[in-house]
């Protein structure tokens, strides 16, 4: 390993060592370095000690009043002035990032949230041109995995895993209703009975899914199984299957986007629904989020009403709530 070549340097403090050298060398003169970093002349004199012993060979030399470097002095002066401007360039960097010049931000989100998560992270690129965005859209299932594997800066569910230490901070209302075909028999009628619904054939999502959760958890609450008829891989083809006339489902109401939906689609209106979950920035516990993640969910609770004027933003004092749970 490298370190294990330049472990001499790393016992002894050597940086600030090699800053009293590097001041010593281009003055000439140990008083005007001492001047300089306003230390006493004899604690310069122990600091260039110290490093000589380090490197194991002389720095300077007196020739009459003066001194001069010998030849590694000259070498180590060289790598030390290497060594400094390396660090002001890391320097620079990271007061671009955290001045959010620059960065990165990798978004993993599930698929519901994909209709408006895009919206934000335009609107907060164009404030912060210099930063690089990823974003990546998976069913529940695969984000739970990436989250568990700490694969991305940050995460967006609509039903965080309630099985992994994790923080939480509300975004938006995420209502889920019972979608159907515009001529189905209940259209129209108005509170639709919860155990009416337990008779219609449903659509559901593959085990894993947000969406399927929600819709065995509803159904348990009333003591009731639902009346599978079709498994979906996607919410798309959930819809076609609405479409065409296969049953009905339970899905987030922007699960089709945030615009009105479809005009061959109408939402059931069944007793206790619209069931109210939310969507969520989520994250491990412990993690340290990037400068840029912090300021992307800052960004999103500020103007996520102004982009999506038709959601309801958390109201005030739930915007940033943070809670870990297991």
């Amino acid at each position: 390993m490298a370190q294990s070549r330049i472990h001499r340097y790393l016992r002894h403090g050597t940086m600030h060592q090699l800053s009293v050298f590097e001041s010593v060398a281009r003055h000439g003169n140990f008083t005007r370095a001492a001047e300089e970093l306003y230390m006493a002349q004899p604690t310069v004199s122990v600091q260039i000690k110290k490093l000589t012993e380090t490197i194991g060979m002389p720095l300077f030399e007196q020739v009459g009043n003066h001194i001069h470097l010998t030849e590694t002095g000259r070498e180590l002066l060289g790598a030390c002035r290497e060594i400094f401007q390396a660090l002001v360039k890391v320097e620079d960097k990271l007061s671009s990032i955290r001045g959010l010049q620059s960065g990165r931000l990798q978004l993993a989100v599930s698929s519901t949230g994909k209709y408006f998560a895009p919206r934000m992270l335009a609107a907060f690129v164009q404030q912060h041109p210099g930063i690089d965005i990823s974003l990546q859209v998976h069913n529940r299932q695969s984000l739970v995995e990436r989250l568990v594997n700490n694969v991305d800066d940050l995460y967006i569910f609509a039903n965080p895993p309630p099985d992994v230490e994790v923080v939480m901070q509300q975004i938006l209302p995420n209502p889920m209703v019972v979608f159907a075909r515009a001529d189905h028999v209940l259209a129209g009628q108005r509170h639709i009975p919860f155990e009416r619904m337990a008779k219609e054939p449903f659509l559901m999502r593959e085990p894993g899914s947000g969406t399927r959760t929600v819709t065995e958890e509803a159904f348990a609450q009333h003591g009731l199984q639902p009346q599978f008829r079709m498994e979906f891989a996607s919410n798309e083809a959930i819809r076609e299957g609405i479409l065409a006339g296969i049953g009905v489902s339970i899905l987030s109401r922007y699960t089709f986007g945030l615009e009105p939906g479809h005009d061959q689609l109408v939402i059931l209106d069944v007793e206790g629904f619209p069931l109210e979950c939310h969507w969520y920035f989520v994250y491990p516990v412990g993690k340290q989020l990037p400068m840029v993640a912090h300021a992307f969910m800052d960004f999103t609770r500020e103007h996520v009403r102004e982009f999506v004027p038709h959601l309801s933003a958390p109201g005030p004092g739930t915007h940033a709530n943070q809670s870990a749970i297991k």
